[in-house]
């Protein structure tokens, strides 16, 4: 079995990963090593932008105040102050490493700010509506410009390689992991002293997200499989807003859009939103998703309406290009038609519970990004905190990592072959077809936007049901990238439900019928127990 020896082993190409991979990658080999090609990441298909302090009229303690209520009291308040203090550094640091924010002479900053739910000021840094592609395209220019990083495409990490699973003495700490070529269907190793999870979330969990078809939340599913805590899993953000038309796959209608005037609208083109909060339109996402989930519901719709034809044709074309474009290729002219719109899994507020310098139960562990769960977000993430969350913490990171003592020689480690016993070759591709459809289904329809016990008791007997499928089609046959992401979205399923059920209240994005009020303590849900699969 080939294994792969570096000093720092990045698992994600995202703006989380990258960054890591940049900082990290000065000090020794840094190997990133992402499922697809090198831009395929969640951070490519961000629209919105990057909330940060830089106008005089606006403040810190301004945005932490956001952040905090939209979080639902369950935010870390010093963890908030220290990655919105540290924003415009991170800010100037994306600049001089080429990324170009839309400027404006009107702004006494010089900057073109957005406003976004919940925020009570003008402050989301942008690059049009594409902003995480302008992001991701830079700083891998920059990578592939490093002679210390190698950017690993089409390797899927199968799981950790820890030293309780090697039987070696001590605390147990991860010392690298199992990898699938998915080109060549070889498993391979790689061994690290510090291993880095920064593989984004796992909106593919249900049937209806925002989030390209990677995003599996495998970093969450092979850390818990190896002992990580993993926190706060019920908070699963659903973006209002996701185009409605049978040709286009989960495209995100940015909430940008709202904050340059749009409305949501019913069937009859009537503005519904200031029924359900004084903020309307611009309320934090968790009350609009569940105000369109309602109107749905009583309509019998499947759709509502997002209503901008106020704003100029040069106005929308120029704010929006990709919004614009792409919807007009769908038949849809956003400057004199109303555009169709409904609810989808967008974001993960919980995950492997980290601090903001990365730092999990788990020696040499490491974790950035969506994937980690640092106190940010509480219960609901403020909008566009997330790109800021993964700049900042991937440079506290690297900081902390680069001040640790020295490992001892890691190669020293031996890491078995991997063994596939008396797998072989899999014949019946549609029953993973199959089981992939209905976990997502599962989720969708009993673990989504409002929730009942009744329903996470269906979910809970469903999902156990075909775990225990798909961990023994895991052993009969050898694995293929489809297994492993099928296996992933079924243990985090488990994870999200299994943590909805533990909070007996509706808080944040976690609504139940059967809790609606609020606890008056806030409390955490953490889930310690490996599942004794691993690897």
């Amino acid at each position: 079995m080939k294994i792969i020896d570096c000093e720092y082993c990045i698992v994600g190409s995202g703006i989380a990963g990258l960054m890591s991979a940049l900082k990290l990658g000065r000090h020794g080999r840094a190997l990133v090593v992402t499922k697809k090609e090198r831009a395929d990441s969640n951070t490519n298909y961000a629209q919105g932008g990057i909330a940060c302090v830089v106008e005089s009229e606006d403040s810190f303690e301004q945005h932490v105040r956001d952040t905090l209520a939209a979080g639902a009291g369950l935010c870390n308040e010093a963890v908030a102050r220290a990655i919105v203090s540290a924003g415009p550094e991170r800010i100037r640091e994306m600049e001089n490493l080429g990324v170009a924010f839309a400027g404006s002479s009107e702004s006494g900053s010089g900057y073109d700010l957005g406003k976004e739910g919940g925020h009570s000021r003008r402050r989301v840094l942008h690059a049009g509506d594409i902003t995480g592609r302008k992001v991701e395209e830079v700083l891998l220019r920059r990578a592939h410009a490093e002679p210390n990083i190698t950017v690993l495409e089409y390797g899927m990490v199968v799981d950790l390689v820890t030293t309780s699973w090697l039987e070696l003495d001590g605390e147990n700490r991860c010392v690298g992991v199992y990898a699938l070529d998915r080109r060549s269907g070889e498993v391979f190793a790689v061994r690290a002293p510090y291993l880095v999870l920064a593989s984004g979330g796992g909106g593919k969990v249900y049937l209806y997200t925002s989030n390209p078809d990677i995003a599996t939340g495998d970093g969450v599913a092979i850390a818990w499989r190896a002992g990580a805590r993993i926190k706060d899993m019920e908070f699963i953000q659903f973006h209002p807003t996701c185009l409605y038309h049978p040709e286009a796959k989960s495209f995100l209608i940015s909430e940008a859009v709202r904050g340059e005037g749009a409305r949501l609208v019913d069937g009859e083109g009537r503005a519904f939103m200031s029924q359900y909060d004084p903020r309307a339109d611009l309320a934090p996402r968790d009350i609009v998703a569940r105000a369109i989930d309602r109107e749905m519901k009583s309509s019998g719709m499947p759709r509502v309406y997002l209503d901008i034809r106020h704003q100029s044709r040069e106005f929308l074309a120029a704010r929006f290009p990709n919004i614009y474009e792409t919807c007009r290729r769908h038949g849809i002219d956003i400057a004199r038609d109303l555009i169709p719109v409904v609810p989808a899994a967008h974001y993960f507020c919980g995950g492997i519970e980290a601090g903001v310098d990365g730092v999990t139960n788990m020696p040499n562990l490491f974790a950035c990004g969506e994937v980690a769960c640092t106190g940010l977000h509480g219960a609901n993430r403020l909008a566009s905190n997330s790109l800021l969350e993964a700049l900042v913490c991937a440079h506290e990171m690297a900081r902390r990592i680069l001040v640790m003592p020295p490992a001892a020689d890691y190669r020293a480690v031996r890491i078995p072959d991997w063994e596939p016993g008396r797998a072989v070759s899999s014949d019946e591709a549609i029953v993973v077809e199959h089981n992939w459809n209905e976990v997502r289904a599962c989720m969708w329809d009993y673990v989504g936007i409002v929730r009942t016990d009744k329903r996470l008791e269906r979910a809970t007997r469903r999902i156990r049901n075909l775990r225990r499928e798909i961990r023994q089609y895991y052993l009969d046959y050898l694995l293929t990238a489809d297994i492993l992401e099928l296996r992933n979205i079924a243990d985090v399923g488990e994870l999200i439900i299994r943590s909805a059920q533990s909070r007996k209240e509706s808080r944040g994005l976690h609504y139940t019928l059967d809790y609606p009020g609020r606890l008056s303590q806030a409390e955490h849900t953490i889930i310690a127990d490996a599942p004794g699969s691993h690897p």
